[in-house]
Order: C-alpha cells, then structure tokens, then sequence
C-alpha cells in the first residue's frame, strides 16, 4: 500500500508539486470553512449580548434599544467624533441601566442622559483642556451585570487612547451599585462622581479625614438623612403623634432601607402609631402591595397620623397614595412625605388617578398631597429669591448661594432650547437633567483644576480625585441645583434640596419652599466650616 501511495503521489517532482499543492488547498479550505467557536454575540462596538441585555461601554451613537435616547446617544457620538476627535481628551462614562422596561423610566433615563450632554457640550467650549469624550455604560437591569461594564472600564483607564478618569450616572441605591462603586474606587482607584444616588451608602463618612470606605468617591447630592433634616427644618417640627412610617423592607435596596432610618428620627410629644411595613417585589413590581396599602390605610384611619412618611419607590408610592386617598376617614386630608427617589411621581400618574386624589368631582381640596424633596425644580431659585427680598427690602445685594445657580439655570434652558432639534425635548422638571448635568460639570471642574497642576495634558486618575476636596470656596461649582462645595470626605456639603408637591388640581408639581439640611444656608462664598457645622 505504501508503494502504492508513494508511486501515485511523490515518485516524480511533478507528483510532489501536485500533492504540496493539494494539501494547502485543504488546508486554506480548513483554515476558512471550519466554523469558530461561538463567542458573544455582538450589539455594537463595545457591547455584547449577556442574556437578554445588551451590555458594555459605547461612545458611537448606540441607544441599546430604548428609541427614547437615540437621539441623544447620537448627539454624543458626534460631539465625540467631530469636536473631541484626537485632540488631548479624558473620557467620563454614564453608568446607568439602559434598556428600562416602564415608559416612566425612559424618559427618566432621557432626561439624565439629556443632562450630561449638555454638560459635556459646555465644558468643550469653555476653552480649556483637556476635552470631555462621554460614553454610555449598560450595567444591565438593576445593575445586575455591573462587573462586565466595571472590567471594560478598568481597562479604558489605563488606555491611553481613552484615558478614563471618572465615571458617573448611577442612579439607583442598591446593594450591586455599591459593589461597583466600591470596585471602582477602593481597588482600581478610578474617581467615582454620584449625582443621582440619595442613599446614605455608597458615602464616605464625615469628617473624611482617617479610613474612607469610598476613596475617590464624590458626591453631589443630599444624602436622604440630610434631605430629611432639610424637611424638618422647612416644616419646623412635627409631633411624633402626627406622623406614621409606611416603609419597604423589600432587602438590598439602601434608598429604601436608609430613607426609613432617616424618617425614624426622635420627634416630640406622644407617641405615634408603629411603623407600618411591606415588602414589595422589585423596584417596579407592585405584587400584593396593594393587599397591604389597603390595610395599612385603615390603621392610619384609626390614628391621630395626618402626615405619612413614605419609604419607597415612585411605583409604590403612587399605589398607596391611591389607596389611601380610597379610604373613607371622615374627611381626614393627609399629607404623604417622600425623598428625592419620587421626583417622578407625576410621569407614573394616570388620568383616573388624579380624580382620586382630588377626592372625586365634588371635593373643595385633595384628599392627600405628596410632598417630597427634589434635589433641584427650574423655579426653586425665583421662589427663594422672592421669599429674601421680602425680608431683605431695599438690599444693595442678593446672596450668591441663590443668584449663582439661578444665573447656571437659565444657561442650561436657554442651551436645552437651542439643542432641542439634536436631543429631544428637555424637561427640567423633574431634576434629572439638573442634576446630572451638575454632575458632569462638577467632573469638568476637577479635570481642569488637575490638568493645572499636572505636567502634560491628560492629568492621572490620582489627581482627579486629589481634587475633589479642593472644590469648595474659590472652586466651588455653581449649579443649576445649587452650590456644590465638596468636604474632605466629598460630600456636597449643605446642599439644598426644593420641598415640593404634587397638585392633582393642576396635575403639576409645584414648589412650595426650599430646605437646608443645617437649617440655615451656605456659609458666604461656601467656604466649609471645620467640622462640617
């Protein structure tokens, strides 16, 4: 057989040549024919299919699916490309769960990311460097696959072609957007910038001077201790026996969680009614809570409780407001208070549910207002303004830690008009935009006041969040939220939030005061007090 082989294949040069050739044509055949192993499937650059998500980190326009932010994810893609190009640049990433599955929640999602736009949009033209590149971050529902995106941005950091140096747009306290906060900054030693997250965790604890769970971590927003504290100090003081606790002891969710140990604050006089507890089935879920809202609004019934205190989602919120409003109390009204987390409300509402509230055709005033605080409302700022020149007739000068963030306000409107036809309709309303854009702006601030004292363009991540607490005083930043003056440990020190209602009259939220969490405003030019008094 072998003399077989040998005779037919390789006995004459020609036969070699013949058989070489035929074997590489095999093989190239091989080489492109044979089917590769399966990886990931892809969604867009920087973006693979985990599941039934889309997740990763793209820049270039991709909108993962929710055509409510194409057109911003557009905008993006071509501030980066045509104005950030190769120019010496630091990249900010948006991480925030973008393929939302209630109408409500996209626009919300909208609306953050309207905010950083026209933040990087500004901070581009301000003439200094480095420029700002922005890319979105999908780290799935609820965070659940935030270390895939957590990974992809570690290696982005040390990529000098994307040079990332801080990350942003976390909008929900959980315990898996704590892990990546505390990947983030605790071992990979990327700055974290948190304007949306009110929870009191992820935040380093003041006076920020020894051990810092979170170092690199900033954040703009009142923490919901201190919105409760700015609440009190507007209401000036309720009886215990005036108000009741209805919380959602649903487990990993810190908003929830530490909004109700910030309700749970000593008050005077008698004793109120216990706490009155339910346990939902996810942020969005309603379950059986309904089951529960009904009960517990005839044990509020039968209490001395007008004013409710609400530790929960806007989705539940909504469902006990109406159940409460349903339940015959002998004309009792009721006021329910809530943190910042319920800043949507009004986009949860239906057409029915307003009459309800209002406590059907024939009522003179609603049978239960919601209140709660927004950690900014475009008309806080003419509100506050008016209350000071009543009791300041005849001032030669308003103080800034008002004029200043009405004068950012009116910058950021006047931008969101002209930038209508490329992002959409902006609505300032429900603070997200403000305050994301507050956000980024703040990020900008640090990058340049770093890139100051830094040789060469591009500064590294340890200075950016050297500077975190240089931002106070001369380096405040003046938002459209108010000032945000940074303390040693990075929280925005002293931050006002705007106490507002929901009027079923008007189906608007209205502003009806503004709250310091101090009781009392920003020292002058936001120089942070020691010990942060």
């Amino acid at each position: 057989m072998w003399d077989r082989l040998y005779i037919t294949m390789w006995a004459t040069l020609l036969r070699r040549i013949l058989t070489v050739c035929g074997a590489l044509v095999v093989i190239a055949a091989a080489v492109l024919f044979w089917p590769e192993p399966e990886g990931p499937e892809s969604c867009a650059q920087g973006v693979e299919k985990s599941g039934d998500e889309c997740v990763g980190v793209n820049g270039s326009g991709y909108d993962f699916g929710t055509p409510e932010i194409t057109k911003v994810a557009r905008a993006i893609a071509e501030e980066n490309e045509k104005f950030v190009g190769d120019k010496p640049h630091v990249t900010v990433a948006m991480v925030l769960p973008l393929h939302p599955g209630l109408d409500a929640e996209r626009k919300q999602l909208r609306s953050e990311i309207q905010g950083a736009y026209l933040a990087q949009y500004r901070a581009n033209r301000s003439e200094q460097t480095p420029l700002l590149r922005l890319v979105l971050a999908n780290p799935g529902a609820d965070y659940g696959q935030q270390a895939k995106v957590v990974d992809q941005l570690e290696v982005m950091a040390h990529d000098k072609r994307d040079n990332l140096r801080a990350v942003t747009g976390f909008n929900l306290s959980l315990k898996e957007t704590k892990a990546a906060v505390t990947h983030l900054t605790k071992d990979l030693g990327i700055p974290v910038l948190a304007s949306r997250i009110s929870g009191d965790d992820p935040a380093n604890p003041e006076p920020g001077q020894d051990k810092r769970p979170y170092p690199g971590l900033a954040r703009i927003i009142s923490t919901n201790s201190d919105q409760v504290a700015a609440l009190a100090n507007f209401h000036n003081g309720l009886k215990d026996a005036e108000t009741v606790l209805v919380k959602d002891t649903r487990p990993g969710d810190i908003y929830n969680a530490s909004l109700a140990r910030a309700f749970s604050h000593k008050e005077g006089g008698p004793p109120g009614p216990q706490d009155q507890p339910f346990t939902s089935p996810g942020i969005t879920e309603l379950g059986d809570s309904g089951n529960d809202f009904a009960a517990i609004s005839l044990n509020i019934c039968d209490s001395e409780a007008r004013y409710v205190y609400f530790a929960g989602r806007p989705v539940h919120l909504r469902l006990f407001a109406l159940k409460l409003a349903a339940t015959p109390c002998h004309g009792k009204k009721y006021t329910i208070i809530s943190g910042s987390g319920s800043a949507t409300l009004n986009r949860y509402m239906k057409d029915a549910d307003w009459e309800t509230l209002r406590g059907g055709s024939g009522a003179t005033e609603p049978t239960v207002t919601v209140e709660y605080t927004a950690p900014g409302h475009p008309e806080v700022w003419n509100l506050a303004l008016r209350d000071w020149d009543k009791k300041h007739p005849g001032a030669a000068s308003r103080p800034g830690y008002l004029t200043e963030p009405q004068n950012e306000l009116a910058i950021l409107s006047r931008l969101a008009d002209r930038s209508r036809d490329r992002i959409g309709p902006v609505q300032l309303d429900d603070s997200r935009t403000m305050l994301v854009h507050d956000g980024v702006m703040t990020i900008a601030a640090a990058v340049f006041l770093a890139n100051s004292q830094t040789d060469g363009v591009v500064p590294p991540l340890r200075r950016i969040t050297a500077e975190w607490p240089r931002l106070e005083s001369r380096h405040r930043v003046a938002g459209t939220s108010g000032w945000i003056c940074l303390t040693n440990a990075g929280n925005a020190y002293d931050k006002p939030v705007a106490v507002v209602e929901l009027d079923p009259q008007t189906r608007k939220v209205d502003v009806v005061g503004i709250g310091w969490p101090k009781g009392h405003p920003q020292p002058d030019n936001c120089v942070v007090p020691s010990g942060n008094k």
